[in-house]
């Protein structure tokens, strides 16, 4: 869906394309509305026609019942009409807000990690919401408050024209002024109406922030803070809405004046010509009624108006943050990673991140197939940067990263990410069952399955459980412990079954009893596969071949354990200490 980011500015484009996916429906109610339109402004000769035929005396009954079949004929086919459009926007609106809200939540999910880390959740969600709303919103008052006006003004001045053409000159001349007018001066507003989408969209984002972390509120005693920084967001709301509609509020009143002084004018003019017999009795009550109606169309048509003006305002904030872009696309060669070996190579790797300092300058690291390699260093050194470069959730610089020696920018992203496993620190699961959870790995995989994977990944405190795998974990994973929330991480790895394995001190959150089932059963996962570890506790490197210490983006030593150990390198300094420590600790 890569394509909506061609609508990132253009509101009208945007709803246009979704109207065209429904063209046929739309067709359908935008002629039962015209022809509606029609009729009703019709029924205003019909009663001219009434009015002439009665004026004329009981000689003239055939004429009357005649008007009178027509008026009727007129006022039912408004009625009907209106009620066929009506029916058919009942899905069809509907409709558009499902597909619109279907094609922004793919583009967004397309976007790279930096999108999200730039911004507020809440507010990328409230976002989707306010752009599907606004266009519902524009079709809405479109079809019943902008159309209608318009065509029954139209309708209304051609009719004029029947009694006076200089009259329904006049008002073409001064119709259209009146228009340009409003649409010059409602553009002319756009900053104020762009200003408040923008805080609106502000306060969802503070209230989901807040509410995601209620626990670091409470625990750092921040609910008084909080109160006040959101009554200070809301109170800029406030203040940008006010100015909005305080300018709409004059575009109406410059409108309604305007109005209030044609209609007068035109039924002073039709009077006079009435007295010099260039107009009849019907003439005056035609032009009487539709003065009166061009007087309510136009109010009607610079209220919906003023009212579409806020709305495209926040649509077109909105697509303006949502349709970016995406950072990362697939190449358009790209073809799905062949796995065989999943031997990995980093080839003099230049990388950093978008607005951040350097982490690696020509890195270069290979690592054979069925290798289990862990990496060790400093914080900032560029282990968590090898895991996001692996996964191709940044492009590099310069330089190439190979998996079986294709080069991951060349492979679909979906492919390459099916051959990956990863075992984060920083667990992240669903609202929804440990089932689900660990089906994720795998989401074609059968419920024994799942359950193979919760035994392998010593999930056992499932038993205890009133509902088993079918238990709701929370707002992410709220309702188990850190060890637990791991160990369903790690049975999601079991199910998917990849040949690379990433682990992100997978047993970090585990006691020492839990830690060792563990170590046990990611002994049996690793096998046969690449793994790549980062451990903080050197102890979770025990039996791999091969420890890779970084400093600053650059490899500083490079071994197996032992022979590591052997030497008086770094790595040998940094298991002194950790020993030491546990030392001091047990004693």
């Amino acid at each position: 869906m890569d394509n909506l980011s061609g609508y990132a500015n253009r509101p009208l484009p945007f709803i246009l394309r979704y109207l065209r996916q429904r063209l046929a429906s739309h067709v359908v109610i935008l002629t039962s509305v015209i022809v509606a339109v029609a009729c009703s402004v019709g029924t205003q000769y019909g009663v001219k026609y009434l009015v002439d035929g009665l004026s004329a005396g009981p000689a003239r009954a055939g004429g009357v019942w005649l008007a009178f079949v027509l008026l009727m004929s007129l006022i039912t086919a408004d009625n009907f009409l209106w009620r066929i459009a009506s029916w058919t926007a009942s899905f069809t609106f509907v409709g558009v807000t499902g597909d619109l809200r279907r094609d922004i939540f793919r583009h967004l999910t397309g976007h790279a990690p930096n999108y999200f880390s730039d911004r507020l959740p809440g507010m990328l969600t409230s976002r989707i919401t306010a752009t599907s709303n606004a266009v519902f919103t524009v079709e809405n008052m479109f079809v019943w408050n902008v159309l209608p006006p318009c065509i029954a003004t139209v309708a209304a001045i051609a009719l004029i024209g029947t009694v006076s053409p200089l009259m329904a000159g006049g008002l073409i001349v001064v119709a259209g002024a009146m228009v340009f007018a409003m649409f010059h001066l409602a553009a002319a507003g756009k900053p104020l109406h762009d200003d408040f989408a923008n805080k609106a969209a502000a306060v969802d984002g503070e209230m989901v922030d807040v509410i995601n972390n209620m626990p670091l509120v409470r625990a750092f005693c921040g609910l008084s803070f909080e109160h006040n920084r959101f009554d200070a967001t809301v109170n800029r709301e406030l203040t940008a809405r006010g100015r909005s509609l305080r300018y709409l509020e004059k575009l109406r009143i410059t409108h309604a004046a305007t109005t209030v002084a044609l209609t007068i004018g035109l039924l002073a003019w039709v009077i006079v010509l009435w007295q010099r017999g260039g107009a009849t009795t019907g003439d005056v009550v035609l032009v009487c009624t539709l003065g009166l109606s061009i007087l309510s169309a136009t109010r009607d048509l610079a209220v919906a108006l003023v009212d579409v003006t806020q709305h495209v305002a926040r649509l077109t904030e909105a697509i303006a943050t949502l349709l970016l872009p995406h950072e990362l696309r697939d190449h358009p060669k790209a073809e799905p990673l062949v796995k065989s070996g999943a031997a990995i190579a980093f080839n003099n790797v230049s990388f950093r991140y978008p607005g951040g300092l350097k982490v690696f300058d020509r890195f270069s690291l290979r690592l054979q197939p069925g290798q289990r390699v862990g990496l060790v260093g400093q914080s900032g050194g560029g282990k968590s940067s090898l895991f996001v470069l692996l996964q191709r959730f940044y492009d590099v610089r310069d330089g190439s990263i190979m998996i079986d020696g294709q080069d991951i920018s060349r492979v679909t992203q979906q492919s390459l990410r099916q051959a990956i496993s990863v075992v984060p620190q920083d667990i992240s699961l669903f609202h929804r069952s440990i089932m689900e959870n660990i089906r994720y790995g795998r989401p074609t995989a059968t419920d024994d399955e799942v359950l193979r994977a919760a035994i392998a990944a010593r999930c056992d405190f499932v038993e205890t459980l009133p509902e088993g795998l079918a238990t709701q974990v929370g707002d992410r994973g709220v309702k188990f412990s850190g060890g637990q929330r791991q160990r369903i991480a790690i049975a999601r790895a079991f199910l998917k079954d990849a040949p690379i394995l990433l682990l992100d001190e997978a047993t970090a959150a585990l006691d020492s009893e839990s830690e060792e089932a563990i170590r046990e059963a990611l002994g049996r996962l690793m096998r046969g596969r690449t793994v790549i570890a980062i451990a903080h506790r050197l102890a979770t490197l025990r039996g791999f071949d091969r420890v890779v210490m970084l400093q600053g983006g650059r490899i500083i030593e490079d071994g197996s354990p032992d022979r590591l150990m052997q030497g008086r390198g770094p790595y040998r300094e940094l298991v002194t200490r950790e020993m030491s420590r546990l030392a001091t600790h047990a004693a």
